[in-house]
């Protein structure tokens, strides 16, 4: 190990917490592989979340539901590797805590044990607090995830902004306070109104981290896909996309496949 990397300051869950006192932005990106990890790692991310949404965008699949605690294990294993800096927060699958808090935990510590990640993160409120409790009690970190919650789109039925009615903003309000008395260290609140985020961000001393959740938040992520422009489907109005990598690595694609198709490649300098 060098000795820059030896002196590295790592990012941990007290660090974000510390963060929000001082009123500092957490800057969160998704990774579920090696290499982009140590890129994202490298620029600076605070937190990388290893996301179900790799059923999206690595497996191809409609929603998140498809995805197996085995495959988000490899996940985790993967971006670890790349990481030497940001906490690394692993997502809890559909089906791997839903049920009841021993399978719940059990699910949980196979992830940290697995992959070496520093954290998790579930979806839900009250529905799931006896999981949250189990979890951090064994001595595992834990994220929140309220708003829209992807692993019960079926039972939404709709991407729609949430909680845009009383009764829900009522709901969530009452949930982010469950889920910080159960301890956890942040929550990630998905797609609802930004003075609603604000009104929750004043209400806990735990970070709120938004993605479609308005500026109010301690911080923001977004999926690593989105935000490069490697999807070019899904174009939200939260979406700010950085850069077109679709057209740019289509194009190197496009060329490259000339290069040999003309002979051109590989010329006299490129071989032995």
């Amino acid at each position: 190990m060098s000795s820059a990397q030896s002196t590295l300051k790592k990012v941990t869950t007290n660090t974000l917490l510390k963060m929000k006192a001082r009123n500092e932005k957490i800057a969160m990106l998704t990774a579920y592989d090696f290499s982009f990890a140590k890129m994202i790692d490298a620029a600076g991310i605070d937190v990388i979340l290893v996301g179900d949404s790799a059923s999206n965008v690595m497996a191809g699949h409609e929603t998140t539901l498809p995805i197996t605690l085995d495959q988000m294990i490899y996940h985790g294993q993967s971006v670890v590797r790349g990481v030497n800096r940001a906490l690394v927060v692993v997502d809890m699958p559909f089906g791997s805590y839903q049920s009841n808090s021993s399978i719940a935990l059990a699910s949980a510590i196979r992830i940290m044990k697995e992959t070496g990640a520093h954290a998790i993160k579930l979806e839900g409120g009250e529905e799931i607090i006896e999981s949250v409790e189990s979890i951090v009690k064994a001595g595992i970190p834990v994220m929140g995830h309220l708003g829209l919650t992807p692993q019960s789109i079926y039972q939404f039925g709709t991407y729609a902004t949430r909680a845009t009615n009383k009764t829900e903003a009522d709901k969530i309000q009452n949930d982010l306070q469950l889920l910080q008395k159960a301890g956890c260290f942040a929550v990630v609140v998905e797609k609802i109104p930004a003075l609603l985020t604000k009104q929750l961000s004043e209400s806990v001393y735990i970070p709120i981290i938004g993605i479609g959740a308005g500026p109010y938040c301690d911080g923001q992520v977004l999926v690593m896909h989105d935000m490069l422009g490697i999807n070019t489907e899904f174009k939200p109005r939260f979406l700010r996309q950085y850069l077109n990598l679709n057209e740019q690595i289509t194009t190197a694609i496009q060329q490259y496949s000339s290069d040999v198709k003309t002979g051109s490649f590989p010329n006299q300098s490129e071989s032995y």
